[in-house]
């Protein structure tokens, strides 16, 4: 296969993997390494890719990845993550769920609690748990972001700061190797900053491609947060600071 038709399929696996290896695309292309790094250099010269050591992810930067493309990133890593968070919500709750395409798999893993109250500023989330007869949904008002059909701005926050949630649920852009939940757009992190204050638990759902990309805007840190649930060990020394912060990590999907 020439290069011109590897280089868009390498950035196809990207899309879907979050990350792609020089060894796995040699393999899955049937050329030598030296090949598969020559085809990452330029995808990284063109800003298409960004390298990183033994292969590339997405270029991070100050904007987020489309959202149909995060909806397919890691698709079913987000699955085994949204289904432990979701034994950890009981019926008869409240819960709050933010925008993300891994709080809308959480919303999937609820449809047959009984008993709850939803409030989110996520449309997406709100469509999927009409489906569930035992679940009040609560839409928190705001200006919406066609994008992904999140909600967001002052009236959002006004609306959260009416409710105390028994459990919150929110995602990330981002993770920082310190531990700090980051995210791009900071109207969105003005919200999810409120949705903490809020709630009497809070649960992170994020997989390990947030470790491999940055965003400038800060939410938190993972000491905040009560439970983290994500497929990947974390690296030695923040697994170290979460057991310090009394932070519980729940790596979903292992074995």
């Amino acid at each position: 296969m020439s290069q011109t038709f590897r280089q868009p399929e390498i950035l196809e696996l990207a899309r879907q993997q979050g990350k792609v290896t020089v060894e796995g695309l040699a393999e899955h292309f049937g050329v030598t390494v030296q090949t598969i790094r020559r085809d990452l250099a330029e995808l990284a010269d063109s800003g298409r890719l960004e390298r990183v050591h033994g292969g590339a992810i997405l270029p991070s930067g100050v904007t987020n990845i489309g959202y149909e493309d995060r909806r397919n990133l890691n698709r079913e890593a987000k699955t085994a993550i949204a289904v432990q968070c979701a034994r950890a919500i009981p019926s008869d709750v409240s819960v709050f769920l933010n925008i993300g395409t891994s709080t809308e798999a959480v919303a999937r893993e609820l449809l047959h609690h009984r008993n709850l109250m939803v409030v989110t500023n996520n449309m997406n989330v709100a469509n999927i748990l009409v489906a569930n007869p035992e679940c009040q949904v609560i839409v928190a008002g705001g200006a919406l972001r066609r994008t992904d059909g999140g909600l967001v701005g002052n009236l959002t926050t006004r609306t959260i700061e009416q409710f105390k949630f028994d459990f919150a649920v929110i995602g990330c852009s981002a993770l920082d190797e310190d531990g700090d939940l980051l995210d791009f757009d900071i109207q969105e992190v003005g919200v999810s900053q409120t949705i903490i204050r809020q709630a009497r638990k809070t649960f992170l759902v994020s997989d390990h491609s947030k470790f491999q990309r940055t965003a400038p805007a800060r939410i938190t840190s993972l000491a905040r947060i009560d439970t983290f649930f994500t497929d990947h060990p974390l690296p030695s020394p923040l697994a170290i600071r979460c057991e310090g912060w009394g932070t519980k990590v729940v790596v979903c999907g292992e074995g």
